[in-house]
């Protein structure tokens, strides 16, 4: 049995920190790849932002010291950067930017940081 607890210990924050920096790498990619493709499904683009975001605030949740401050930072380094996404966006032939993405950003963002404040309160 895997002890969840581990997962949270302060030895493992670099491992965190790195699967962060993956994430951003991977959510880069897709943000700015050329968008050939119709999803046919309304509002997927919203969802996809949400997990996407919930995601990386989890990941940096565990990569700092658990802190109101330290959520402040997270939170507001990851809406600079769904922001930098947006903007980047609108200089893309075939992207745009758009506040609801934004927006989904922020709702993903306080998931995110909800969830691993749940669970580090669970363990």
């Amino acid at each position: 049995m895997i002890k969840t607890r581990m997962f949270f210990e302060p030895r493992t924050r670099k491992r965190w920190r790195l699967l962060l920096a993956a994430g951003i790498a991977t959510v880069a990619w897709f943000a700015f790849k050329p968008n050939d493709t119709a999803d046919g499904i309304e509002h997927l683009d919203k969802v996809q932002h949400v997990m996407a975001f919930i995601s990386l605030a989890f990941a940096a949740s565990f990569g700092w010291a658990h802190k109101a401050r330290n959520s402040l930072f997270i939170a507001a380094g990851l809406m600079a950067y769904g922001l930098f996404i947006e903007l980047v966006q609108t200089q893309l032939p075939t992207r745009s930017g758009e506040v609801a993405d934004w927006l989904a950003d922020a709702v993903g963002v306080a998931l995110g940081l909800l969830l691993a404040r749940e669970l580090r309160r669970r363990t």
